[in-house]
């Protein structure tokens, strides 16, 4: 079966191409080329944004996993976060309707799920959030995006939604916000920290729940990717338990974080065109967060996440040089 992965070169990307050419004829589309990528493993040069690109690399593709997304929460032309992650799917969603695709898998993210005035102290996939509750220009092009998936799947296109949530593990290279956060604090004796809860998950597990997803899930549904809900204390409480290194832990409240946030973004923006440490949109999203449920994908995919301190033990080994 040949199958198509956008996005294949980045983090998740990586890891379900690796798992995907164990039985499959896997093509990659990409703007980079994969870093290690296993033999056979076809590689197209280009943009989910170039409709002439995508139909070549649909030829003789059955399924389609669409991962191509720009994942940050910064990058110094905010329009293309709607270019890439809202009109790019919408681009892929077309071609591969056109050419008769029998499965197409939306790679989503969590973020999109937080709603502002929500009471539920879990979240699942039930929950429905609007525009105007996105805390920033990420966010609103992943709702987008999602949006228009919900509409090709109520016109019968056989697409079916995934959210993962924080993937962290072996990365080379590809670093997404959630093992930047762990790199950042792991470097760091003194650490100033807005407390929150997040999910974190080992990324080799979003890679099996994204071909689970493939061959089991509902047309139209959505399923969460997710591991294990922890604060972010904790987190730093494990992170100095497995690598034996002491640090000052301060935590900070909601206002600083706002605005010191709200400083780097500036800085960012106007001076340095570097990513900040931080950004409004991101601390929004911290202070929104809850726990999330993966009982739908367990009971609906057999999704089986494994505990992180293992993904967690990687990470931490390849910052401080030792070997995996």
């Amino acid at each position: 079966m040949q199958t198509l992965v956008t996005g294949g070169s980045g983090f998740i990307g990586q890891h379900l191409v690796a798992l995907l050419a164990r039985d499959h004829h896997v093509r990659i589309l990409d703007l980079r080329p994969p870093a290690c990528a296993p033999d056979g493993v076809q590689y197209v040069k280009g943009s989910v944004l170039d409709p002439t690109v995508v139909r070549e690399a649909l030829d003789d593709v059955e399924e389609v996993y669409h991962l191509a997304a720009l994942p940050g929460m910064w990058i110094p032309h905010k329009d293309d976060f709607h270019a890439v992650n809202c009109v790019g799917t919408q681009v892929m969603i077309d071609a591969a309707r056109k050419r008769g695709i029998s499965r197409f898998v939306h790679c989503s993210t969590e973020s999109i799920l937080f709603s502002r005035a929500g009471t539920e102290s879990v979240v699942s996939e039930r929950i429905m959030t609007t525009l105007d509750e996105m805390p920033g220009a990420y966010t609103r092009s992943k709702l987008l995006a999602e949006q228009s998936a919900l509409q090709a799947a109520a016109t019968g296109f056989p697409i079916v939604i995934a959210n993962p949530t924080m993937p962290i593990g072996p990365h080379h290279g590809s670093l997404t916000p959630p093992n930047l956060m762990l790199q950042h604090f792991f470097a760091r004796r003194i650490q100033f920290y807005l407390d929150f809860m997040m999910n974190l998950v080992d990324v080799r597990d979003v890679a099996a729940g994204l071909v689970l997803a493939m061959q089991r899930g509902q047309i139209g549904h959505r399923y969460i990717l997710g591991g294990e809900d922890i604060s972010l204390r904790q987190l730093l409480e494990m992170m100095g338990m497995i690598s034996g290194r002491e640090a000052l832990r301060i935590p900070i409240p909601a206002g600083v974080a706002q605005a010191t946030a709200a400083i780097m973004e500036f800085l960012a923006d106007r001076v340095t065109h570097r990513l900040p440490e931080a950004t409004v949109e991101a601390v929004r999203i911290a202070l929104r967060s809850k726990a999330l449920s993966i009982e739908k994908s367990r009971r609906e995919l057999g999704y089986a996440p494994h505990p992180i301190e293992a993904a967690l033990r990687e990470v931490l080994g390849t910052s401080s040089g030792k070997p995996r």
